[in-house]
């Protein structure tokens, strides 16, 4: 199993120069993959020109959002053109992450209605499909980014049999990713696919002397919308030292994960040597 790290794109207060020392060490550490996590209504930085700036500093490392809110982005020609984009200018790095999201503000602020949102997601990932296998829009250096659903109910893991090169979770244990990686590829064989999906998940951590306080910090501020019993589930299973992110690796990866990333709850570049550690990199 591969395993990546997410930029600290949603810590709350993060510099963009810490993102920068971030992508550059995760890059020289060995890991696989730089991810995202996507918001409107919060203290972040947008996906994918986050990933832009990763992308201008580093040379090997993968670049996913994990999960980017389609549904937000509306037009779907401007949004095949934008991973079109980061995918040429990273050199083939690219994967695009699409999910729906949970929160309600985000779509209010967006002025996009929530209901309805799945077919309209459908619509758009058709005709991304035909922007990528047609020539109309650019750039023409180089291919289509690989494409990831999200989502954990049965019409993600359809949708991403029926448009996407794979699937990926959002945050949860090993032991609840085992089943949905299983029904992701029951819908793949159903679709009559070859082969098996990319199968992607996602897991908090915070590492160092005071990983309880930034995990409670960080994660109890994104998930205080959930309630607090959900919200305090989650603080709890991110991983808190060294040893629980190696298990992490290695429950994951018998769960069927074919590539992990673990999202961080500090924004100080000293997490991604931590991490790397950790993880035997």
């Amino acid at each position: 199993m591969k395993v990546g790290i997410a930029l600290p794109n949603a810590v709350p207060r993060a510099t963009g120069a810490e993102l920068i020392e971030w992508a550059r060490r995760a890059d020289a550490r060995g890991f696989s993959t730089l991810g995202t996590i996507d918001r409107v209504v919060y203290d972040n930085y947008e996906p994918l020109i986050a990933l832009a700036g990763a992308a201008a500093v580093t040379e090997r490392i993968g670049l996913c959002t994990s999960v980017l809110l389609a549904p937000l982005r509306p037009n779907p020609v401007d949004l095949a053109k934008k991973a079109l984009s980061l995918n040429a200018l990273s050199g083939g790095r690219f994967t695009l992450g699409l999910g729906l999201g949970g929160r309600e503000d985000d779509y209010e602020v967006s002025g996009i209605e929530t209901e309805g949102r799945g077919k309209r997601f459908d619509a758009m990932l058709e005709r991304m499909r035909e922007i990528w296998d047609g020539d109309e829009v650019g750039p023409s250096a180089g291919e289509p980014p690989r494409l990831v659903i999200g989502g954990g109910v049965d019409a993600s893991f359809a949708r991403a049999a029926r448009f996407g090169d794979g699937w990926i979770a959002a945050g949860s244990p090993p032991d609840q990713y085992a089943p949905m990686a299983e029904k992701a590829k029951a819908a793949w064989s159903e679709a009559g696919r070859e082969g098996g999906p990319h199968l992607m998940g996602l897991a908090y951590f915070a590492l160092g002397d005071d990983a309880e306080a930034k995990a409670q910090e960080s994660l109890g501020d994104y998930y205080a919308w959930l309630g607090e019993d959900i919200a305090n589930y989650i603080i709890g299973s991110a991983a808190k030292d060294a040893e629980t992110a190696e298990r992490y690796v290695s429950e994951f990866a018998e769960a069927g994960c074919g590539e992990l990333i673990f999202c961080p709850s500090s924004s100080d570049p000293a997490q991604v040597d931590l991490l790397a550690d950790a993880a035997g990199l």
